[in-house]
């Protein structure tokens, strides 16, 4: 990624970050790289010395195998505002805009949720459902954020639409962004709604509907790390008392939006697969089954609505 004449690399498994820019092979370079190093040791006097370590270890400057003319004073002040925002511990992903999810390259900033590679894990499941049907396949995603979800769906299952909700602005207006650079943009709709409220007393059916809804419990938002309680959006992270408001309500409602053997998919928290699954249940849904993510956590849960035409109306 080329960020204002510099090159980031950033290594998402283990949130490691590179920026290299105007340094070289010649010895000027190797000059220019030295006195890099110093101003930046400077900057622990502005932030925690916990905060230096921890952030310095994920954020470092490096050479690049690419030859680069000497950093102008532009660029390196440029370039130690970024360093210094990393040992804030501010997200990489906001300080250079951007994040790679299913192969694709997604715009972000602060006010939507930063996609995780545990999300490609419900992603795919989707799409390995979807790989044998050859009419459309309407889909709803409920909570757009960056649009890593509905993107993703709409680029990799071609006959494919897409409606995308969300209750806030900003994650809409980065969705549709994310959309047109992705060249998915008329295979999606965004739309301003408070979960199904939308649609509400229409007769629109989905086969699938998706969702990776806000399910950290109130009382565990204070334990999260600083760079994702401090700047990533809270309406985006918290999901009541015990993390399972947003998916008794989907569930709940989701009935009224599917099509028969449609089906309903759900990104859960490490522990939350067997409650979301019981909660699924309650509702009528069958076939549930759970997924796991590379970490080999339960991280997806899928379920299908009856191919006949049952309510269970029970609040669980």
């Amino acid at each position: 990624i080329k960020t204002n004449g510099f090159k980031i690399t950033c290594d998402y498994a283990k949130g490691g970050c590179g920026a290299s820019g105007g340094m070289g092979k010649t010895k000027d370079g190797a000059i220019k790289m030295w006195n890099l190093r110093v101003p930046i040791d400077h900057l622990r006097h502005d932030v925690s010395e916990k905060s230096y370590h921890n952030s310095l270890m994920n954020c470092e400057v490096i050479p690049s195998t690419e030859i680069y003319d000497a950093l102008n004073d532009e660029q390196e002040k440029y370039f130690l505002e970024m360093i210094k925002e990393r040992l804030n511990e501010r997200p990489i992903a906001y300080i250079i805009g951007n994040r790679e999810f299913m192969g694709l390259d997604f715009f972000v900033k602060e006010g939507v949720l930063i996609p995780r590679p545990d999300t490609e894990t419900l992603v795919e499941e989707i799409i390995e459902l979807c790989k044998n049907k050859s009419e459309q396949i309407n889909i709803l995603d409920i909570g757009t954020g960056s649009g890593a979800i509905t993107v993703s769906l709409a680029k990799y299952i071609e006959n494919s639409k897409v409606m995308s909700f969300d209750i806030s602005d900003i994650p809409l207006e980065v969705g549709k962004i994310n959309a047109i650079n992705n060249e998915v943009d008329n295979k999606i709709e965004f739309v301003k709604s408070d979960v199904f409220s939308a649609i509400k007393d229409t007769e629109k059916q989905f086969d699938v509907i998706v969702s990776n809804p806000p399910y950290i419990p109130k009382k565990d938002i204070e334990t999260l790390h600083t760079q994702v309680k401090d700047y990533e959006p809270y309406n985006a992270l918290e999901g009541g008392e015990d993390g399972l408001d947003f998916y008794r309500q989907i569930t709940k409602e989701s009935i009224d939006y599917l099509k028969q053997g449609g089906i309903l998919a759900y990104e859960v928290g490490h522990d939350q697969a067997e409650d979301v699954s019981e909660i699924m249940k309650s509702y009528g849904y069958t076939k549930i089954y759970k997924k796991k993510d590379i970490q080999g956590i339960d991280r997806v849960v899928i379920g299908f609505k009856l191919w006949y035409n049952q309510r269970i109306d029970i609040d669980k």
